[in-house]
């Protein structure tokens, strides 16, 4: 059996108190009032020369009437200059008065709700980035069982283990949800903002009354529970079931059932997995929408949940405590990575090409703002999500090096942290983005909570499904794939 070291006991502890003070402290320092948000404004203005006309622009006017022919002399250019900077500086002037406080207000109380929402969203982003993760390891932990796959039974207990992250992090999206629909203290969903379904009100939206049917508060509240409560359900069964499948005396009656459960269990996913992205992600935007997103968000969760799948792996064969995990195993942990690295990247593709192609206004806004407002991390989740696993990933060999699959992991892990990043931060603070106290301190606590619980459930039962009808062929998994490589199917026992 292992033992949960003290140390790394210790380490996730202080991982989730620092965390959790790093995230008080963001909520603490967050704007109280639409005066705070006006005193950053003003700073930020103070930084970047706020809207004043620059010399680069005026320089762009003489440039401009130079390629038209205009032959103006030294002293004509200056005093063309002058005029464009005072004609320039009038209207400036005359906007600033027709517009006048009323406007300064309005924006000042966007960018106060943007600010407020910046530690939610914090928090929100690594909730789900972890959240989805433990989801999806579920997912593919019942795909395994309804497919009788025999190369991974030794690595049920790990999977099973990584699962019991699903109950703390459910339970603080539940708080989420309930801080947004019922107590309305975050505005992170701007379709819940107060008069936005009423035509009276001037926050009347026409396009979010359209989706009214589907996109309302006590609606999406109950779905979120029942999200939730489907996939701790099957979690807490299948845990319970697939430990009693070790003493079990019953004809295979148990491993039966585990595997009924499962097949519900896949069909009830796939709904509930749209569904959700739907809801918590693309409700974030509620104006657009792309029929591709329910998979999108899928492949991105999948690869990361085989990545941790993986490195969990990995450190506790190095700890002896996975005597049946052999190279063969690491190296089809590694091909899934790799495999749906690529699927993600057709999905991105194909969901990117036909916004782009179409150039569809309603659309092409989505990707406009992150490419204008996030550009660098845009860029760089591409390249971390396709290019890194393919170069370090597409040699066989390196699939079963433990430390090429710990670097390939990290970089793949934190691209598809930044790939949610992107997905929730425009849609929230738009362009009062950073990546600082409270981004860092919500990974730290999330990451501390995921180790604590993830070793106590591993060191509470048998790290052998001693069980399950096809151990020994996952036990002799290398002999089919390195011994046995390249010859011909048949039978090797």
């Amino acid at each position: 059996m292992y033992q949960f070291s003290g140390k790394l006991k210790t380490f996730s502890i202080a991982l989730i108190l620092l965390g959790a003070l790093g995230i008080a402290f963001s909520f603490y320092t967050a704007p109280k009032s639409i005066e705070d948000a006006k005193e950053i404004m003003a700073q930020q203005t103070s930084h970047d020369g706020g809207h004043a006309i620059s010399h680069e622009e005026v320089k762009k006017d003489i440039h401009a009437t130079e390629v038209k022919g205009d032959s103006l002399s030294h002293g004509e250019m200056e005093n063309h200059a002058e005029e464009v900077h005072q004609e320039a500086t009038k209207e400036a002037h005359a906007a600033t008065e027709v517009h006048g406080e009323n406007h300064d207000d309005e924006h000042a109380e966007h960018v106060y709700h943007q600010l407020k929402n910046k530690p939610w969203s914090a928090l929100y982003v690594s909730l789900f980035f972890f959240l989805g993760i433990s989801l999806l390891v579920l997912a593919f932990y019942a795909s395994q069982r309804v497919a009788q796959s025999a190369w991974s039974v030794v690595l049920f207990r790990v999977m099973e283990a990584i699962t019991a992250n699903l109950v703390p992090t459910s339970i603080i999206m539940l708080l989420v949800i309930l801080a947004a629909s019922v107590l309305h203290i975050n505005h992170m969903f701007p379709w819940m903002a107060e008069g936005v379904f009423d035509p009276s009100s001037p926050n009347y939206d026409p396009i979010i009354d359209g989706k009214s049917w589907w996109m309302n508060t006590p609606g999406w509240t109950i779905r979120s529970i029942v999200y939730l409560a489907i996939w701790n359900g099957y979690r807490w069964f299948i845990r319970r079931n697939s430990i009693k499948e070790d003493t079990a005396n019953d004809g295979l009656k148990t491993y039966k059932l585990n595997y009924n459960v499962s097949v519900g269990f896949i069909f009830l996913f796939m709904i509930t997995e749209s569904m959700m992205s739907w809801d918590w992600i693309m409700g974030l935007d509620p104006h657009w929408f792309s029929t591709l997103f329910g998979w999108y968000v899928l492949s991105g969760l999948l690869v990361s949940a085989l990545t941790v799948i993986a490195f969990v792996t990995i450190y506790l064969r190095s700890k002896g405590a996975l005597p049946g995990v052999n190279d063969s195993h690491i190296h089809d942990l590694a091909k899934f990575m790799f495999g749906f690295s690529i699927f993600w990247t057709y999905l991105w593709f194909s969901q990117f090409m036909l916004i782009w192609y179409a150039d569809i206004p309603e659309e092409t806004t989505y990707f406009v703002m992150r490419f204008n407002e996030y550009k660098l991390p845009f860029l760089a989740m591409v390249v971390m999500n396709f290019a890194f696993p393919i170069l370090l990933l597409l040699n066989s060999d390196y699939k079963s090096i433990p430390w090429f699959i710990v670097i390939g992991g990290v970089v793949i892990l934190g691209g598809h942290y930044i790939d949610v990043f992107i997905m929730v931060m425009p849609a929230t603070v738009g362009a009062q983005w950073s990546f600082g106290i409270a981004e860092i301190s919500s990974l730290l606590f999330f990451l501390g909570i995921f180790i604590y619980t993830v070793f106590s459930a591993f060191a509470k039962a048998n790290p052998i499904p001693k069980g399950n009808p096809f151990l020994k062929e996952s036990e002799y998994f290398h002999y089919y794939n390195i011994e046995h490589r390249g010859e011909g199917s048949g039978d090797h026992h």
